[in-house]
């Protein structure tokens, strides 16, 4: 009996595990770059991506591990030209609710001093729901439960430098318990442009918007709401 028990708290956090997930891989401007996919720092490969504990879900947009799933370093970092192409991978994605968001910020020097700190991050792209009903699958997180992969554009006009590429996945499957799934890898962006947004196209993560926000609280099969605005500043596209 004992054993039965165990088996099915094993099979249960197997489950729970699966419907999970996290990026874990990159191509950017057309080379490969692996993520981070194991639980064991010491004993993996270097990698772009900051090394993340666990890939469950954060429940709070004020939770620290909000920011890059609790990753705070990476051994190594990808070129990518202004205009160039980032494309996420992930292996496993279940939920067919919520946006997709992928933030930028700029670090002030070398990638061991930049902590992600202060009103400086920036979305360049992001996708809601793009047809209602909100209960629905017209939603960014839907093409990654199709595809396993999302691509965005940086902004040909941004400034050359250091820089942190984050991906967000708020799923919404649930009601009144949004869970965010973040990464972050390690860009040099470069090129000739002087662009960097500034006021209300910049925000602070983690914090970037109230809990109470409507788009992490949105009920997708209460509201009779057909719209959808995912939280936090406006793309900037340069």
């Amino acid at each position: 009996m004992l054993f039965s028990n165990v088996f099915t708290a094993t099979a249960l956090l197997a489950a729970q595990a699966a419907a999970h997930g996290a990026v874990t891989s990159y191509v950017i401007d057309g080379t490969t770059y692996p993520g981070y996919e194991g639980f064991a720092p010491a004993t993996s490969p270097k990698t772009i991506q900051r090394q993340w504990p666990d890939y469950n879900p954060t429940m709070t947009v004020t939770d620290k591990k909000v920011m890059c799933n609790g990753g705070t370093s990476a051994q190594l970092s990808a070129p990518v030209k202004a205009g160039g192409k980032i494309k996420a991978i992930w292996k496993q994605w279940t939920h067919q609710q919520g946006p997709v968001m992928v933030w930028m910020y700029k670090c002030a020097g070398d990638f061991t001093a930049c902590d992600g700190s202060g009103k400086k991050w920036f979305k360049i792209d992001q996708k809601g729901m793009t047809a209602p009903p909100l209960s629905g699958t017209a939603w960014g997180t839907n093409d990654i439960y199709k595809n396993l992969a999302f691509e965005s554009t940086v902004p040909a006009s941004l400034a050359p430098g250091n820089y942190l590429i984050r991906h967000e996945l708020l799923a919404l499957h649930q009601a009144n318990t949004p869970q965010f799934y973040a990464e972050c890898a390690q860009v040099v962006v470069s090129g000739s442009g002087t662009g960097q947004p500034s006021g209300d196209l910049l925000a602070t993560i983690p914090g970037y918007a109230a809990q109470s926000d409507p788009g992490i609280t949105v009920d997708t099969y209460m509201s009779k709401a057909d719209t959808y605005t995912p939280p936090g500043p406006k793309v900037w596209t340069g």
